[in-house]
């Protein structure tokens, strides 16, 4: 590894250990992220700035690819984009709108669960609180923490499959589950970066850092500093 990609530490014993270089990483990854690869909850919540639309979609995009949640997001929200909207639908209509995204009954039964508590609970208006975001039914820390960060701008560090698995691919931390990984991450993460962690190691993980055989050589514009941990076969 040449200089300037791992950055050098000295631990309370004054030993001194390298660390991966995130900041550096993650302007690699900026760079890359202005292609055009963002998520497509991320997108909706440009578009929008709506915590509702990004809370449903968020939803919709659980055990489902981007190509199929960005137009089932749109078919729905054509029909309803609030909670006393949705009530108006029954949930036929809804798995009618959602399909083929996976779950597509169960989603459209827990949309109009949580537009429910919605209104009777907080006036029709989406939770800006981790604590009350996790007692909707089917929110669990990753919804709650993209709901924060996309749809009321605050920090909060959102973690799935592939900043779980990047991260510890980096060696930035060395977890076993996801859960451990927001832990960590909260815990030496600089706040800065923490709203735009998750878009930029998932655009990064759906196209280039792939849990299979990831494009190394070719495409990765990090390569030279990553130390590949666990990757036994890569292109």
């Amino acid at each position: 590894m040449s200089g300037g990609q791992w950055a050098v530490r000295n631990d309370k014993q004054g030993n001194t250990r390298h660390e991966f270089a995130v900041a550096a990483a993650l302007r690699a990854l900026r760079r890359e992220y202005r292609k055009g690869n963002a998520p497509v909850v991320t997108f909706i919540a440009l578009q929008t700035r709506d915590p509702f639309r990004v809370l449903i979609s968020c939803l919709l995009s659980l055990r489902t690819k981007d190509e199929t949640t960005g137009p089932a997001s749109q078919r729905l929200f054509a029909l309803a984009d609030n909670p006393a909207g949705m009530l108006k639908l029954d949930s036929p209509q809804i798995e009618r709108a959602i399909y083929p995204v996976g779950f597509y009954r169960t989603k459209a039964k827990t949309i109009l669960e949580i537009s429910r508590v919605l209104l009777d609970k907080y006036g029709g208006r989406v939770p800006d609180s981790l604590d009350e975001l996790l007692t909707l039914k089917g929110v669990g820390r990753k919804t709650a923490n993209l709901v924060l960060t996309q749809g009321f701008a605050k920090h909060g560090i959102c973690v799935d499959t592939h900043v779980h698995r990047i991260s510890n691919r980096w060696g930035y931390v060395r977890t076993k589950t996801p859960h451990e990984t927001e832990g960590a991450l909260r815990h030496q993460l600089p706040r800065r970066y923490w709203i735009e962690y998750n878009d930029l190691l998932v655009a990064f993980g759906q196209t280039i850092c792939k849990p299979t055989s990831p494009l190394c050589d070719a495409r990765c514009p990090i390569a030279s500093m990553c130390p590949r941990i666990g990757v036994t076969q890569h292109r």
